[in-house]
């Protein structure tokens, strides 16, 4: 049986996609499972008293955050950019990522947000851009964000959210495999032989 790898993340984390870019090799050199949790990582910072580093106040700390970020993209050669409109409220996009799960569509519904968020700097705390986003993508953006509004699915993203921190979660990207817990892109290394030890 191959080894799971539980990647916890928001769509508002540009570290988080950064660290997405590169899951693809990892699956393909390990033979892990990724177990995708989207989580809504303002909840975890007022859960655990944390911040986005957009609000660090050491200036030359948030300042070296942008260069470190810039690096990690040139390093990997990704195409991104910086959205705009960040901080962008994520709750209702990750009520339908949780939806997408629940409808099976998950898998496409990540390959139009992931994007549209870091390569296009869309504004999708807009409903309506959202909506747009995913039907040009072949999915139902109306009946993702009408089952969003379901109390149950509003359940379940504060229970991934919960868990999140339950486990020790600060901030996105986290990784889990078993136990063992992984924060940031720059801990893929890591991750990578913690699946290939067990």
């Amino acid at each position: 049986m191959s080894a799971e790898l539980e990647f916890f993340f928001d769509y508002g984390s540009p570290f988080s996609f950064i660290a997405q870019s590169q899951l693809a090799g990892l699956v393909e050199r390990t033979r892990a499972r990724v177990i995708y949790r989207p989580m809504l990582l303002g909840g975890v910072f007022k859960a655990t008293g944390n911040r986005s580093p957009a609000l660090e106040p050491v200036e030359s700390k948030r300042a070296h955050g942008s260069l470190d970020m810039a690096r990690w993209v040139d390093f990997y050669g990704i195409d991104f950019r910086f959205n705009p409109h960040f901080p962008i409220n994520t709750l209702f996009l990750m009520r339908q990522a949780h939806a997408a799960i629940e409808q099976g569509v998950f898998e496409a519904f990540h390959a139009a947000v992931w994007p549209a968020f870091w390569v296009e700097s869309l504004d999708l705390g807009d409903p309506d851009i959202l909506a747009e986003v995913l039907n040009r993508s072949g999915l139902d953006g109306a009946g993702l964000a009408e089952r969003a509004l379901a109390p149950e699915v509003k359940a379940a993203v504060r229970a991934t959210t919960d868990e999140a921190v339950s486990r020790g979660a600060f901030g996105a990207p986290t990784f889990f495999v078993g136990d063992q817990m992984f924060f940031g892109n720059d801990r893929l290394l890591f991750v990578e032989r913690a699946l290939k030890t067990g």
